[in-house]
């Protein structure tokens, strides 16, 4: 290995912080520094799983703690890679930058989980990538050896930047076996106490090997282990992530805000830099959802539909028109339909002892059985106020009501509703 790569890997890191996945994890001073500011101390008031904890009550754990560990993994995959080979298009301030971009990845990201990801906002990465830009970030950024500029581009893959490793560097943040899935997968499982999620870190970080255009190849050895991550992470979105209580929680803050902002009682920028608490105090007062929600009075699930009438339900706007016919048809307030966002099962890997892509390869997981597990996961909810729960009409009712509702397209291909 480059002596000059090995000593950004090794050297320093002597500050412990001791973690309930990884235990002791070693950081130099000045990268324990950036967890001192006010913009990563935000991060301990957010929990890593939003309204999760409600199911599953051990689901406390932090986004400051899981970029934490996303940290040491990237340490630790760095330094595997670069034992073989990955040290020649290595810089060591490339390599400080790759580490600070895995500690302050989620520095700009949102309360309560995605419950904001519909809504017109900048994206969690490009917040995260203007904080470190900014004082007094940035000049700690660059005091821990790294370039600014470089690990902000890391993060925010819209950001202009060009060059083999920032490419490098960003196919490893964000790829089919980054660390920030590895430390979300098992650190997600431990605390909601489900097995579904433990990966063997070990072994996978050991089978790695360093490509300059693609970050990382694996061997057929490793084909398992892949197979394990993208089960659990189906496992884990269908009894964690999207469980229905979940789902009804995220759709009524989602809801909250949207209805607050269409009012004009907050604003956009309001939504910036918050955490959960805070969250919750700029609506307190202005949504009954809202409130409800504090006080633990989580919508009931009235239907689950097809997803494929998603597309006529996509758009908040369009959403909100259907929501409130289908109330009128039940006679009911406090309606939401639920559409889950986007999710995707990262398969994009190289065999190198097969000499083709991890879809094409021995492996059984072929595109045809994740795209099964996506349908599978993707259920259209409808959500009510708990008061309707006992006299609301069945499913069948439900759903042949939206048939009726739902905007058919005239000859020209223009949706009208019925």
């Amino acid at each position: 290995m480059n002596k000059s790569i090995e000593a950004s890997l090794i050297e320093d890191y002597t500050r412990p912080v001791r973690d309930v996945l990884w235990g002791h994890i070693y950081m130099t001073e000045n990268f324990a520094r950036l967890t001192e500011t006010p913009s990563f101390l935000r991060l301990n008031r957010i929990m890593q799983l939003g309204p999760v904890y409600l199911v599953y009550p051990g689901a406390t754990h932090t986004r400051a703690s899981h970029s934490i560990g996303v940290y040491h993994l990237g340490r630790r995959l760095l330094q595997n890679l670069a034992e073989k080979g990955a040290s020649a298009w290595l810089s060591r301030e490339g390599v400080k930058s790759f580490l600070a971009a895995c500690l302050l990845h989620d520095l700009g990201h949102f309360p309560y989980t995605h419950s904001l990801k519909e809504l017109s906002l900048s994206s969690h990465e490009a917040l995260s990538g203007a904080i470190i830009l900014k004082e007094p970030m940035k000049s700690l950024v660059g005091a821990a050896g790294a370039d600014p500029v470089l690990t902000a581009a890391i993060v925010d893959k819209k950001m202009a930047g060009e060059g083999a490793e920032l490419l490098f560097y960003r196919e490893l943040l964000s790829g089919a076996l980054d660390p920030d899935k590895l430390d979300y997968l098992n650190r997600d499982a431990r605390y909601c106490g489900v097995p579904y999620g433990a990966q063997d870190v070990d072994f996978i970080l050991s089978r790695l090997y360093p490509d300059k255009e693609r970050g990382v190849d694996i061997d057929s050895r490793l084909i398992p282990n892949v197979e394990s991550i993208l089960f659990s992470k189906y496992l884990m979105y269908r009894t964690v992530y999207w469980h229905r209580q979940v789902r009804a929680a995220t759709a009524m803050i989602k809801k909250a805000l949207i209805n607050n902002l269409e009012a004009g009682n907050i604003s956009g920028e309001d939504l910036y830099n918050l955490d959960d608490t805070s969250l919750f105090t700029l609506l307190g007062g202005k949504s009954s959802l809202a409130d409800d929600l504090r006080e633990g009075r989580i919508y009931a699930t009235a239907a689950e539909i097809s997803f494929e009438k998603a597309d006529s339900l996509r758009g908040i706007s369009k959403r909100a028109q259907i929501e409130e016919l289908l109330a009128a048809e039940l006679g009911c307030e406090g309606l939401i339909i639920d559409i889950p966002e986007p999710v995707s099962f990262e398969t994009g890997l190289f065999i190198r002892d097969e000499g083709r892509n991890f879809s094409d390869s021995s492996s059984a997981f072929k595109s045809e059985t994740v795209n099964a597990f996506i349908k599978t996961l993707y259920t259209i909810r409808v959500f009510i106020n708990q008061k309707y729960k006992e006299s609301i009409k069945t499913f069948p009712n439900i759903c042949d009501i939206l048939n009726k509702i739902l905007p058919q397209e005239d000859k020209n291909g223009h949706s009208q509703y019925k």
